[in-house]
């Protein structure tokens, strides 16, 4: 029984672990303004399952308040849009690479001094997973159920670095070509500046001459 019990404290350390290099998700409160629209963003790779929660909490008693909510992909298309909501869910997995934005916006008619306020739970990848239903429906549990977590992690903290590598490829190919860019800009701007002095000085020099100067 105490090897079980340690085992189940060593996956569970692993999964810790693991969990702090790849983003699985956060827990955000916020205020929103009336007159403003404030934005949660994530940097999530593709076939990424996402899942998030949010809530109004409203500090005026006589006034309940509303919002308006978009979350949209790297490239713009629209994955949740809703409006006059309290409470609400999102869920999708990523076809694409890049930040995904989640936006909201309080609605019309609110009343002026009141606050809303919003609780949004975002997760992504392994910590969006109904790992409940995995257990029932697998039979496991214990141990079993850990390492069936930190397998499944694993396996997202390669996907993660693959991720990363082939982004530190995009910016380094970036930077290199706009170094190109740069390099050749200064070779045509010097090669300007001497054919402009060149010009310069030819004119100046027939300038004298014609008055008999040289």
């Amino acid at each position: 029984m105490p090897t079980r019990t340690s085992a189940t404290v060593l996956a569970a350390a692993l999964l810790l672990i693991a969990c702090s290099v790849v983003p699985t998700g956060e827990a955000i409160w916020m205020k929103l303004p009336s007159s403003d629209t404030k934005c949660v963003s994530e940097e999530i790779q593709n076939n990424v399952v996402v899942l998030g929660d949010y809530g109004v909490i409203s500090h005026d008693h006589n006034h309940s308040s509303t919002i308006s909510v978009n979350v949209t992909s790297p490239y713009g298309n629209n994955l949740h849009h809703r409006e006059n909501a309290t409470d609400g869910q999102f869920a999708f997995t990523t076809q694409e690479s890049g930040t995904y934005l989640a936006c909201f916006s309080v609605d019309g008619n609110k009343h002026e001094g009141s606050s809303v306020s919003l609780n949004l739970d975002w997760k992504i990848g392994i910590a969006a997973q109904d790992w409940d239903s995995v257990a029932r429906k697998e039979k496991i549990e214990g141990v079993e159920l850990e390492l069936r977590k930190l397998e499944q992690l694993v396996i997202a903290v390669i996907l993660y670095q693959r991720f990363l590598k082939a982004r530190e490829v995009e910016r380094r190919n970036l930077s290199e070509q706009t170094n190109s860019r740069v390099a050749r800009y200064s070779m045509m701007s010097l090669s300007l500046c001497i054919g402009v002095s060149c010009l310069q000085l030819w004119h100046l020099k027939r300038f004298f001459r014609k008055k008999k100067i040289i």
